[in-house]
């Protein structure tokens, strides 16, 4: 290919990386190259992973997942600047994901689809490697089918196939055991009708066969709020959605489903409250003591929980418009406050109130299994749209999880 643009960063001597082996891989360099004809997107390595490609609509992005790497340059070696009219790359991201994983993300400048991603030994024998990802412009109809479809696996060897996991969604059904939550009318629990809804939800999810479900408890039993956080990190989630009902006595009129997400300061007066009732559930007998995240203080940390948070934000919105046509919704449908259980900053979680057991409708709707299939169906659609990056709220990145990023790239989510 003929270089109309390129970029090179050398971070250190390969063969210097070469001894971190027996930790996570490490890239010590990235150019690209670019013309009309396409682009070509070169990391070197200390040795060879294996990596899936997929795609991204709303900005358009090719994403590239991977085992850990621990990238050593600097995130400026990402930023093309000028483009010209031919160009096919805008920029592109790296670094963490998540415990385990990390991404390359790459901003198109135009319609282009993944030709060719390959991580190979740049000399044989060796284990140090080159990861080449090569993009070609392809028509608006096979970008969509590149969204629409699962990640492309691409293995370091011909033989050692990799596949592409599926998404884990962790289902949390509030309460449970000797912790019944609230009461309700006509002697309903909480425990009881949001165990029932999330079985109905899981049920729906693993019928689409796109899902990976993991449920927090799987019957009456006491699960404490940091083990519900603690089983989500151990089946490495995607997202988590936490399930609970209200009840308000002195108001009976209140109804309606809202859903929550995390924040330091809760939204409104009602959130507070709602936060402090379902956050006392450690403080049942036997409950596990909670502790400070150690990593509070690092800034590594808070840009991951920032950018955790608003991907959080983008699934409870659109959450929330698909239970429009399926359930009531409460006046004030999303909010946030300080739930335990949404402080996780590995993924995207939100905490979803069905109702209110104090109100009669809400009581027939939560007791119905004909409502619990159409809100549950609404949820499956929400969480297609999350994670196909159909839906793109005004002003924030489209719903793909995104990278704990340091320094300058920092400042805007992927996506952006």
């Amino acid at each position: 290919m003929t270089a109309l643009a390129a970029l090179t960063l050398t971070a250190a001597p390969l063969q210097r990386a070469v001894a971190v082996e027996a930790g996570a891989p490490v890239a010590v360099a990235a150019r690209l190259s670019q013309d009309q004809g396409g682009a070509k997107l070169v990391f070197d390595l200390s040795r060879s992973v294996d990596v899936s490609a997929s795609a991204l609509a709303a900005p358009d992005r090719i994403v590239i997942d991977m085992p850990e790497v621990s990238f050593r340059l600097d995130p400026s070696v990402g930023r093309v600047g000028a483009l010209r009219d031919d160009s096919v790359v805008k920029d592109f991201r790296f670094g963490l994901l998540a415990a385990g994983k990390s991404r390359i993300v790459i901003d198109l400048a135009r319609t282009a689809c993944p030709a060719g991603v390959s991580s190979t030994p740049i000399v044989d024998g060796a284990p140090a490697a080159r990861l080449t990802i090569e993009l070609k412009p392809c028509n608006l109809s096979a970008f969509a089918a590149l969204v629409r479809s699962p990640a492309v696996p691409t293995a370091s060897a011909p033989d050692a196939p990799a596949l592409a996991q599926p998404r884990v969604i962790v289902l949390d059904p509030g309460h449970g055991g000797i912790d019944g939550g609230a009461n309700g009318l006509g002697g309903v629990q909480e425990k009881t009708l949001v165990y029932e809804f999330c079985a109905e939800l899981k049920r729906q999810l693993d019928a689409a066969k796109r899902y990976k479900v993991v449920m927090t408890r799987g019957g009456d039993q006491y699960v404490d709020l940091e083990d519900r956080v603690d089983i989500a990190r151990a089946a490495n989630a995607s997202l988590f959605i936490s399930v609970h009902a209200d009840t308000l006595s002195e108001d009976a009129d209140v109804s309606g489903s809202t859903v929550y997400t995390v924040a330091d300061r809760a939204s409104d007066a009602e959130a507070a409250r709602i936060a402090a009732r379902e956050n006392a559930a450690d403080r049942v007998p036997g409950g596990r003591k909670r502790v400070d995240d150690p990593g509070v203080a690092d800034i590594l940390f808070d840009l991951k929980r920032r950018e955790t948070r608003t991907y959080a934000h983008i699934f409870s919105r659109g959450l929330v418009d698909n239970l429009r046509a399926a359930a009531k919704l409460n006046h004030n449908p999303e909010r946030s406050a300080g739930f335990v259980v949404l402080k996780a900053p590995e993924f995207p979680s939100v905490l979803v109130e069905l109702g209110y057991l104090s109100n009669p409708q809400d009581v027939q709707s939560l007791t119905s299994p004909d409502w619990r299939a159409r809100a549950a169906g609404a949820m499956v659609n929400a969480i297609d749209a999350f994670f196909s990056g159909t839906e793109t709220p005004a002003g924030v990145p489209s719903g793909d999880p995104g990278i704990a990023l340091s320094g300058a790239q920092a400042a805007a989510p992927p996506g952006h």
